[in-house]
């Protein structure tokens, strides 16, 4: 291990590493709005908005999200890749969210509704006043953990030219034949970042659980 050259690799990892954050930050807020507006379209009355949105939802989850990134690289020729970066983990990990919003809307006893229907409140104010602010309360640990995981599979966004910390990792690895020490580094980086979230997120769920 040449620790000269993890020195010299770092600084151009951690401008690489701010790149990585921005894709996991913008994208699961993306797959956070998307993923409760298609939980909650999957609650439409009329089957003309629930079985299209199931079919979307099969299909992005039956599909590799390498082969989502290089198909929507290759189709949106004139759009920035990190751009498209953001929006395909986004749309990804929304079918995952949706049904873990799903899961927490279902979880909102039933006499909550009951009671919202015997007080005359109108269907958006139900929601907006009695069912989200649980569902969305249960289901922030799961959220939590689709964030680590989809900050673990932004090296992916390197094969569409985002230069995520990955990407410096082996572009520093071929200008400079130290491949060893620059993955290294990368993983090294990944585990101190990932594994304090991942702590934070079981004391959430083991607070909220209570």
């Amino acid at each position: 291990m040449d620790w000269n050259a993890v020195q010299d690799a770092l600084p151009l990892l951690l401008e690489g590493f701010r790149t990585t954050v921005l894709a996991t930050v913008l994208g699961i807020l993306v797959a956070a709005v998307l993923g409760l507006a298609t939980a909650m379209a999957g609650r439409a009355p009329t089957r003309l908005v629930t079985v299209p949105v199931k079919l979307l939802m099969e299909f992005v989850r039956s599909t590799p999200l390498l082969v989502q990134l290089v198909g929507a690289y290759a189709f949106f020729t004139s759009v920035d890749p990190l751009t498209i970066g953001i929006a395909v983990l986004g749309i990804h990990y929304a079918t995952y969210t949706s049904e873990v919003y799903r899961a927490g809307i279902d979880a909102v006893p039933r006499g909550q509704w009951e009671a919202c229907r015997a007080l005359s409140m109108s269907p958006r104010r139900t929601w907006q006043a009695v069912v989200l602010p649980q569902a969305v309360r249960n289901v922030l640990p799961a959220l939590g953990n689709y964030a680590i995981s989809m900050f673990k599979e932004t090296p992916f966004l390197a094969v569409i030219t985002v230069e995520e910390m990955v990407f410096e990792a082996r572009q520093y690895g071929a200008d400079h034949f130290a491949y060893t020490e620059a993955f290294t580094l990368a993983g090294v980086i990944f585990l101190l970042a990932s594994y304090p979230t991942s702590l934070m997120m079981r004391k959430l769920e083991k607070r909220l659980g209570h």
